[in-house]
């Protein structure tokens, strides 16, 4: 299947599932494409190719939305709903190839993103602020998460609110969890350093400066609880992520 397939299936999805009242919502490097069109063509410099599609849905519409894959064509690994303990479903069509991930309420690999109860803020894909949280909590992150996160830190300004990338939350999740605070404030640091590398224009390496310079400001000046106070304390002498299994290393970098 060529990137156009996939697009075309994963809005086939999306919107076959919202006519059946089911949230579907797209994550991953189709998100990134979709969200930021102005900058894709950084993805194509990479020659990026697409291997599946990833979903993120609520874990109360399981059972429909399990349903609703199967009269697609699409038969799960059931095994994997119960190894995740009913926060991942995996599926493939065995006409097309395509593979798919739905993840039910939640990303659990290095950090925990949540969205329950936010995936209606847009219409295709999770939110800004998820999708950059998706990136960011990568540990051993590499040139396409970074590209991706360039992309989103150029098309989109950093709000408190939705209307852009909720740096609101973004701030919270960093000021109770510092674990989150060291991975993400990291990372914003090696997206500053991708792009004084990369080959992007002046005028757009300055903006994601500015943007990095903005979120790590916006980050410092939210209060900090007394346990991340103390887990600082401790700092980098005891690990703060989760491990990683093979079976998620394609959707960190997708």
């Amino acid at each position: 299947m060529d990137k156009r397939e996939f697009e075309a299936e994963a809005d086939r999805l999306v919107r076959g599932a919202s006519a059946n009242g089911l949230v579907l919502r797209v994550l991953g490097a189709l998100a990134f494409h979709h969200r930021c069109p102005q900058h894709s063509h950084l993805q194509e410099r990479l020659n990026r190719e697409y291997t599946d599609v990833d979903f993120g849905a609520y874990g109360k519409q399981v059972r429909q939305i399990q349903a609703f894959l199967a009269a697609q064509g699409y038969v799960e690994d059931e095994m994997v709903y119960v190894e995740s303990q009913g926060s991942r479903l995996v599926l493939n069509h065995p006409q097309t190839g395509l593979h798919l991930d739905v993840f039910l309420d939640r990303l659990d690999f290095c950090h925990r993103v949540d969205w329950n109860g936010r995936l209606e803020i847009d219409d295709w894909t999770i939110p800004l602020a998820e999708m950059l949280l998706q990136k960011m909590q990568i540990v051993r992150i590499n040139e396409k998460d970074l590209i991706d996160t360039i992309m989103l830190l150029l098309e989109h300004p950093l709000t408190e609110d939705d209307e852009g990338v909720n740096m609101a939350l973004v701030a919270r999740l960093c000021g109770k969890d510092w674990g989150w605070w060291r991975t993400l404030t990291m990372n914003l640091g090696k997206v500053r350093q991708a792009a004084a590398a990369y080959d992007l224009s002046a005028d757009e390496q300055q903006d994601v400066e500015q943007q990095v310079d903005a979120a790590l400001a916006r980050i410092e000046e939210e209060p900090k609880s007394m346990g991340w106070k103390m887990r600082a304390r401790i700092g980098d002498r005891k690990k703060w992520y989760q491990d990683v299994g093979e079976i998620a290393e394609h959707v960190e970098e997708g």
